[in-house]
């Protein structure tokens, strides 16, 4: 008699809707209420027992993934999961997708735990739930972490570290870049300016002021030293600031023949 060894298993099953619910930060009770206000015992004929029974099994599996999920290429290559591959890029970009508004107001600040403690006020301010604001603020700084010291196109090292699309790869280059080069995000002239407003800005520096094509030795995170030197001949015009403001320019105006003339 031959011996033959087998392995069943089935596929992990994603409710995409619980599993919004839970990146926003909803508790499972929470979730459970939501849903069922939502009408979803009348359209399915279930409990509500049965429903919070649901949830919290979608639950335990999404707290089971996430550890994974912070390091999505041992996603790819772990076998407890039964994941298909389109599956698995939904829960990698969702659990890495954030809400600007947030990010706004961790841009520009330090990754440190202090920071982390105080993201109370920024649930408060956004009204978006803490679970949610601290799982953005982590993916900040796993990714920065991660990416900050490799050389080459930041965009590429993202999405090559963390599976993530292209887009969503552009927006955490804007934010590393920014952490990168300690930019003063809390200023009161710009104070105003929202998340995609920076991310224009950074986009514009790093094509036309970093190491953007410089090779494999460089990344995008540095500004080009020989730019900088250039820029030392504005220093002059810098120092000349008050005199520059100070040109007046006068009207002269003659009513004989009702013509305005300006004059430096």
């Amino acid at each position: 008699m031959s011996e033959v060894d087998v392995f069943i298993s089935n596929y992990t099953l994603v409710d995409p809707e619980i599993y919004q619910l839970w990146i926003d930060g909803h508790t499972a009770s929470e979730a459970v209420t939501i849903l069922n206000s939502k009408g979803l015992g009348q359209k399915t004929g279930a409990s509500l027992e049965l429903i919070a029974s649901d949830v919290l099994d979608h639950y335990r599996t999404y707290s089971l993934l996430e550890k994974l999920l912070n390091y999505p290429s041992k996603l790819q290559e772990q076998f407890i999961f039964q994941i298909d591959p389109q599956t698995r890029s939904f829960l990698i970009e969702k659990y890495y997708e954030f809400d600007d508004e947030v990010i706004r107001e961790v841009l520009g600040k330090k990754l440190s735990s202090k920071n982390r403690k105080d993201l109370d006020e920024v649930a408060e301010k956004t009204g978006k739930p803490l679970k949610s604001c601290r799982r953005q603020f982590d993916n900040v700084k796993r990714i920065f972490k991660t990416v900050e010291e490799l050389p080459g196109i930041t965009t590429d090292n993202i999405k090559n570290n963390f599976c993530l699309p292209d887009e969503l790869a552009k927006k955490y280059t804007c934010i590393v870049f920014t952490a990168c080069m300690r930019f003063e995000t809390s200023k009161k002239k710009v104070q105003q300016m929202s998340f995609n407003n920076f991310r224009i800005c950074c986009e514009a520096m790093i094509d036309n002021w970093t190491y953007h094509l410089s090779g494999t030795d460089y990344n995008d995170l540095e500004m080009d030293r020989e730019f900088l030197f250039e820029l030392r001949d504005l220093k002059i015009l810098m120092e000349k600031d008050k005199e520059h403001k100070q040109i007046p320019i006068s009207i002269d105006c003659e009513p004989a023949d009702n013509e305005l003339r300006f004059r430096n």
